[in-house]
């Protein structure tokens, strides 16, 4: 049985999004479950989702200085959660964060928290990111995204970094993932897979719990590019089955004219 993950053009005016100042190292032989240690600093657009007692509960991708990507599911709220930037070592205090309150959380009006279908939130920061080497947007995949054989994907998070591990990740996990293709991943799946998601792992690796929202990015051009959002899989992470991502593309639009009106 699937089960959510939560642990209970304005285009973006910034021409270099998806090219960090400093460079990720992805091992694509590491299998965050069988996952590695991500370079400090190196996905900056990466967010972490907070209560006001600083518990991690999702990720999420910053898209502009104003705007994060996350998951639906996530059921993020407006004056009781927080977004922090420029986070690796969630256990350090000497790390210079951004801890930004949330003027306001639109999810997309056809989610559906029964099939997980549209499962995306655009959150609006109450103040603008300062962006710099370790807090920069990431690229957003277009509406007619088509993708390379075998591209190399990675997934970024806190989560857990095993099925049966009892918290998430301290530092910053990251994980190379194939692509698997909408039939593959109906042959595990069946009809729970929709247009609107994007399925990869299942060859060793696998997002899990507290990954939630988190970003699911290829490199195209020399600029990472978001194409998926953490959304759904097997309750245990099983690293053998495909996991569902929100498919960045199906929502492009939605996402422009959200940005565009508030």
């Amino acid at each position: 049985m699937a089960e959510a993950w939560f642990f209970k053009s304005w285009f973006f005016l910034f021409p270099g999004c998806g090219v960090p100042t400093i460079k990720p190292v992805v091992s694509n032989l590491q299998r965050i479950v069988n996952g590695e240690n991500a370079v400090p600093g190196s996905w900056p657009w990466q967010v972490s989702l907070q209560t006001n007692t600083g518990f991690h509960f999702c990720g999420g991708s910053l898209i502009n200085a104003n705007w994060v990507v996350t998951a639906a599911h996530c059921e993020v709220r407006a004056g009781s959660h927080f977004a922090v930037l420029g986070e690796y070592d969630r256990s350090s205090g000497a790390e210079q964060v951004q801890v930004k309150s949330i003027a306001k959380a639109i999810t997309h009006p056809n989610w559906n928290a029964n099939t997980m279908n549209n499962d995306i939130t655009l959150v609006k920061l109450a103040s603008p990111a300062q962006l710099g080497p370790r807090v920069a947007p990431v690229c957003l995949a277009t509406a007619s995204e088509s993708f390379p054989a075998n591209p190399i994907c990675v997934t970024t998070g806190w989560g857990r970094t095993s099925g049966t591990a009892s918290g998430g990740a301290v530092r910053l996990q990251q994980v190379a993932l194939p692509l698997v293709t909408v039939s593959q991943c109906q042959q595990y799946w069946g009809s729970q897979i929709t247009s609107s998601m994007i399925c990869a792992g299942g060859a060793g690796a696998s997002s899990c719990q507290g990954d939630s929202g988190g970003p699911l990015v290829y490199l195209k051009g020399g600029a990472w590019t978001l194409i998926g959002i953490v959304s759904w899989g097997t309750s245990n992470c099983n690293v053998r089955a495909p996991a569902m991502y929100g498919r960045v593309s199906a929502f492009r639009s939605w996402i422009d004219s959200v940005v565009a009106y508030n």
